[in-house]
């Protein structure tokens, strides 16, 4: 029998090619998608069609309330989205507090519920320096708390914890993977920005891969 695995799926490219990673490990794939109340749908609508495509058990959950309580950042808030690299302070703005341990939770306890043992998301060594819920001693912490927070121990795999966003995409390309199918821009538009730190990081990875990205850019 398939292992029954969780991935967290927000329709990004590393989602998507954790997403794939698992699939193509046979994994029986349940993704999750959240609505927290980000600046727009986009990333969500790719993770539908990708779902929908791949025939995998897809649910996006509706989490918006909690923006109620979690303000400051210029992916939920009423803040003008920073444009430039990652490595860039003013970046910092983009951190939704306490995010990917919420995520977690949540799809841990889905993951007790369908009897899966594993809960998949892409975090990635290019997260480390902004996203303290990004870096390998939160994985590690979260892993150790889900072993014991249930009857049943659940995983926590980040495939790609220590590999940056060129590799992952390296191996998405090995893969055979098209990225036309995912979306990254923090803004919502018809086309991505090229200039917030998710174009730029995003962009940057296709042309250390000698590659040009499928997604039209302003």
């Amino acid at each position: 029998m398939p292992n029954k695995v969780v991935v967290i799926y927000s329709g990004g490219m590393d989602s998507f090619t954790v997403l794939h990673k698992a699939v193509q490990a046979g994994h029986d794939v349940y993704a999750l998608s959240f609505n927290y109340g980000q600046r727009h749908v986009k990333e969500l609508q790719c993770a539908a069609q990708v779902c929908q495509e791949l025939g995998i058990k897809h649910k996006i959950v509706d989490i918006s309330a909690i923006n109620q309580l979690l303000a400051g950042s210029s992916l939920t808030d009423n803040i003008d989205i920073p444009e430039g690299h990652y490595a860039a302070d003013n970046m910092k703005s983009t951190v939704v507090p306490n995010r990917n341990m919420i995520l977690l939770s949540l799809a841990v306890g889905y993951a007790v519920s369908i009897g899966a043992n594993q809960v998949y998301y892409g975090a990635h060594s290019g997260d480390h320096f902004i996203y303290p819920d990004c870096r390998p001693e939160f994985v590690q912490k979260m892993h150790d708390v889900c072993q014991i927070a249930n009857y049943e121990p659940v995983d926590i795999i980040s495939p790609y914890l220590a590999q940056t966003k060129i590799e992952i995409l390296a191996d998405g390309l090995a893969m055979g993977l098209d990225y036309s199918k995912t979306w990254t821009c923090y803004n919502g538009r018809e086309k991505a920005c090229g200039k917030c730190g998710s174009c730029q990081e995003r962009l940057e990875a296709f042309t250390l891969n000698n590659t040009t990205d499928p997604l039209p850019y302003e």
